[in-house]
């Protein structure tokens, strides 16, 4: 039997259970927030993480210590290439949940989505559709990003759906409407100083033991057989080892949302206001092409990889306000 003279319980919520590996490399968003104006908008947007650097700023939270003084604070830079609605699709909703009922698609589309699937324009399709939006319970853009307009080896893109609110079912079809076949960048949907959620998969670490997953404590040196094992597994009875004993298994490449990442910085590479890239590109990514974000602090995922770009869904700010920077550090 193992020993250990100070007990330390498992590290790490039970929520997250199963802590297995994502599915997909493209996080799913399944909650939009609601938007109470009367001009419909797009809900999201998606980059790729390329680096992280120093950003200097004059704090303007107000009621904090630091209000009025200069701030260093960590800046993740995603790079945001503009993402092209290709469709258009609509969900009715039922007791069983929401059931779509229409997609319509552009005439059009990159050549690139002949990766994933064929799509065949139909004219009568947008007809079709106006005839049904008065059971029409909610609108999706169906959006495409494009991974070598960001500077990327990867040549599948990714096809996504982005929630659209405000408005009534008119309006929103309308917008679409409009939209459809166009590109649409960052600018059009967020604006700077704007806090977004990021849904992402982690980092992965592969398969590790107890120790480093949940953080539990090491046995004695002097003890039997193991030192970094768990000291027992339950009781005699019931002969079952429940799912709250901390094991050994997969550890990272989850998906992961975070809340209310500020963007500090909006622009693009061509621009002579902030220059971003060093000499010899960012490590793990290269030379920042096109649009771009900074947001403050860090984001879920390794370098390269696609993050998903929400509208908050917990807003901590009632009133945006343009970030101050003084200076970048790269």
């Amino acid at each position: 039997m193992g020993h250990r003279k100070h007990s330390q319980p498992r590290r790490g919520s039970l929520a997250y259970l199963p802590r297995s590996r994502a599915k997909s490399m493209e996080a799913r968003i399944r909650t939009w927030p609601d938007l109470k104006a009367d001009e419909p908008k797009l809900q999201g947007h998606a980059g790729f993480k390329a680096a992280c650097m120093r950003i200097a700023s004059i704090d303007d939270r107000e009621k904090t210590p630091n209000f009025g003084k200069q701030l260093v604070s960590l800046g993740t830079v995603v790079v945001t290439p503009p993402m092209t609605i290709i469709g258009i699709r609509g969900y009715s909703k039922d007791r069983y949940g929401l059931d779509s009922i229409y997609d319509v698609y552009a005439k059009d589309l990159p050549k690139e989505l002949s990766r994933l699937f064929k799509t065949k324009h139909d004219e009568k399709s947008v007809e079709k559709a106006e005839k049904t939006l008065g059971r029409t319970e909610e609108l999706y853009a169906v959006a495409c990003v494009l991974p070598g307009r960001a500077g990327l080896e990867q040549k599948k893109p990714f096809v996504f759906e982005i929630a659209v609110k405000g408005g009534d079912t008119q309006k929103q079809f309308a917008f679409l409407k409009e939209l459809l076949g166009k590109e649409v960048k960052i600018d059009q949907v967020f604006q700077k100083g704007a806090e977004v959620d990021v849904a992402a998969i982690t980092k992965g670490k592969g398969f590790e033991g107890p120790i480093a997953r949940w953080g539990v404590k090491k046995k004695q040196h002097k003890s039997r057989k193991s030192v970094r094992a768990l000291g027992t597994l339950g009781p005699i009875s019931p002969a079952t080892i429940m799912y709250t004993v901390p094991r050994a298994g997969q550890r990272g490449f989850h998906q992961r949302t975070q809340y209310n990442n500020r963007i500090m910085i909006m622009g693009t590479s061509e621009s002579e206001e902030y220059k971003i890239n060093r000499s010899g590109g960012f490590k793990h990514f290269g030379i920042v092409k096109g649009d771009y974000i900074i947001l403050r602090g860090s984001i879920p995922g390794t370098y390269s990889r696609m993050v998903k770009l929400r509208a908050p869904t917990r807003p901590k700010i009632s009133k945006i306000t343009q970030p101050k920077i003084l200076e970048i550090m790269i």
